[in-house]
């Protein structure tokens, strides 16, 4: 028994210092997201996201990996900036779940628009590193 809890302890104490790896890595996920998107960067996004991918807008539309890659690198609307505020983590094993507030300015069709998003991104931990799965967004009101 007295063997158990300096293992113990040492197996919480590696835990503990994983999770902020792992909360690294995916806060360098989400940056690449967000640089792929700026930048209109197919191969970075094909890259991140996974081939299952759900990409849920706040219009209610929603796509496929290969429909969120061409809309983003070859659509009308151009990404002008992301902005991710109050940005939080949680990870669950292989599973990340990041909730923010994202102001993303754009030009969609020649017209300036601020999106004010309420946005859930969900990455999993694949042998290609942390790729986002799904993405669910709100418009929150100005």
């Amino acid at each position: 028994m007295k063997r158990l809890i300096p293992v113990a302890l040492f197996l919480a104490a590696f835990a503990q210092a994983a999770a902020p790896k792992a909360e690294q890595e995916v806060l360098a996920a989400m940056d690449a997201w967000k640089q792929g998107m700026l930048k209109r960067d197919a191969a970075a996004l094909d890259k991140i996201f996974h081939p299952d991918l759900t990409y849920s807008h706040s219009n209610g539309r929603t796509e496929s990996k290969s429909e969120a890659i061409e809309a983003a690198s070859k659509g009308a609307t151009v990404v002008e900036s992301i902005e991710i505020l109050e940005q939080t983590v949680r990870i669950y094993d292989k599973t990340a779940i990041v909730k923010a507030k994202i102001d993303i300015k754009n030009v969609a069709n020649g017209s300036p628009t601020l999106l004010r998003l309420s946005v859930l991104h969900v990455w999993l931990k694949t042998p290609k590193g942390w790729q986002l799965t799904a993405r669910q967004s709100t418009r929150l009101n100005p």
